[in-house]
């Protein structure tokens, strides 16, 4: 387990404040199980298990940013945006990628892409609704409690497609 101070460095170690090396591959796994763990319960649309995945307390307020959305602060309203966009949803899938873990004594930094697929109702006679893809570059902040790491912070926000348009610009000087 990481301490106070600790960074860790490229390779999975972490340097302590006085200087010792410790392996933070299990603090590293353990992050990314909650970070998974977070998206499945969206996936699913399970607001218990989305409400176990935040920190329990108000002690350090928690915030969220979905993408196109203000900035949600404080448990009750982030839990809030999340049960109207599951409620709202029909479907959605997460793709992870670029998935990077940053981590200081008990606090750890996620990076990722989320490559999104949902889908609204069906229309009559279907079985699935239009799927929609988008691309959101997301970053959440992990705190480790005693029940674990716990999502303190969710910022999303979406990738601006290319329009495959190339402006005429002379590029010598």
């Amino acid at each position: 387990m990481t301490g106070p101070g600790d960074e860790v460095a490229p390779g999975g170690e972490t340097a302590g404040p006085g200087g010792e090396h410790a392996d933070a591959a299990a603090d590293i796994a353990a992050v990314e199980q909650a970070n998974t763990a977070y998206y499945e319960a969206v996936e699913r649309g399970d607001l218990d298990a989305l409400t176990a995945a935040w920190l329990p307390n108000e002690e350090l307020t928690v915030s969220c940013v979905h993408p196109g959305w203000p900035v949600l602060s404080g448990r009750r309203e982030v839990l809030r945006s999340y049960a109207l966009i599951m409620a709202h949803t029909e479907y959605i899938q997460f793709f992870l990628t670029d998935v990077g873990v940053s981590m200081t004594g008990d606090t750890a930094l996620v990076t990722c892409t989320e490559n999104i697929l949902s889908g609204g109702p069906a229309e009559e006679g279907a079985s699935l609704g239009p799927l929609v893809g988008q691309l959101v570059v997301a970053t959440n902040v992990f705190r480790h409690t005693p029940d674990g790491w716990k999502l303190w912070s969710h910022h999303g926000s979406p990738v601006l497609a290319e329009t495959g348009e190339e402006e005429d610009e002379d590029p010598s000087p």
